[in-house]
């Protein structure tokens, strides 16, 4: 790969937007083959725009991963779904997502609205294709064809990577050219303080039920590198939304947070290439997620 960062190539920026979990997180770590974004099967999972960066010999793809967008009501979603939007303003190209399982155009909340406001190319990419008889999808296309005038229509599975060569070719026809964005070694712009914050955040949605994962917020407090030892201490605070709430995400004699802390700190290690020691802490920050001064300390 060529290191000259002067040399022009094709270089953008392109927002992948749509609504809750329909793969924009799965598709970003397969684009990068590595784990940026956080993932579970339940919606609402991205909260904040998470940067990826695809690197080739002659080509830089600055990948936005957004919230889905949804109808909100909380502040803390209505700061998902704005935080979603605003990223189509400075981007070069769109790919909107869906999958197959979702409804047919009419259920999908201003789609056609605000991207024709944003004035953007835009690739139709529809997911989960490996769920489905291929005899399924055609119907889709043609419904989507209905709703706006998508520059391409690719059928993907970003699980199992197919169609994801296809999206890059496609994205790379739409950018234009120029210098890199970002240096070649970095696949984020992320802080590792925050990608270890939301290691921990998805550790609880896939740990715990029901309200639990939506009135959880992580924040680290402290991250110590030995460097001669190879170890990293962390500590953290994970923040609930009520009383009621602490009590079950420790657990039955800390069984639960226990099994939290297994879990991100395997996952941490893994990302990091060092021996993690984390230290995890729960308070409760009451009603947070329509508290302004809280929401903004996490970041929104």
């Amino acid at each position: 790969m060529n290191n000259d960062p002067d040399k022009k190539v094709k270089s953008g920026i392109v927002a992948l937007i749509g609504p809750p979990n329909v793969g924009k997180s799965t598709l970003l770590n397969a684009l990068l083959g590595q784990k940026i974004s956080i993932v579970s099967p339940r919606p609402q999972t991205t909260r904040n725009r998470i940067i990826g960066i695809l690197n080739g010999t002659d080509y830089q793809i600055v990948v936005l991963d957004t919230p889905g967008i949804h109808r909100a009501r909380s502040p803390l979603n209505l700061e998902m779904v704005k935080i979603a939007l605003d990223s189509l303003a400075d981007v070069d190209a769109i790919v909107f997502m869906i999958d197959v399982t979702f409804p047919l155009p009419e259920k999908i909340n201003n789609a056609a609205e605000y991207l024709t406001k944003a004035g953007k190319p835009v690739i139709l990419l529809i997911n989960k294709i490996d769920m489905v008889p291929r005899d399924n999808i055609l119907p889709i296309l043609q419904a989507y064809q209905k709703l706006f005038p998508f520059k391409e229509m690719i059928p993907a599975s970003a699980l199992l990577k197919d169609g994801t060569d296809l999206l890059v070719d496609k994205l790379l026809s739409l950018l234009p050219v120029g210098p890199r964005l970002y240096p070649l070694d970095i696949p984020t712009d992320s802080t590792e303080r925050f990608i270890v914050a939301e290691i921990i955040r998805e550790k609880i949605f896939l740990l715990t039920s029901q309200e639990i994962p939506y009135s959880t917020a992580v924040m680290v407090d402290s991250f110590q590198e030995d460097e001669q030892r190879n170890k990293i201490t962390i500590q953290a605070t994970i923040y609930m939304a009520r009383k009621s709430q602490k009590g079950i995400i420790i657990g039955k004699k800390g069984n639960m947070l226990k099994q939290i802390r297994i879990a991100a700190t395997k996952e941490t290690a893994k990302l990091l290439g060092a021996r993690i020691t984390l230290k995890l802490w729960v308070k409760v920050q009451k009603e947070w997620t329509k508290d302004a001064r809280f929401l903004k300390e996490l970041g929104f």
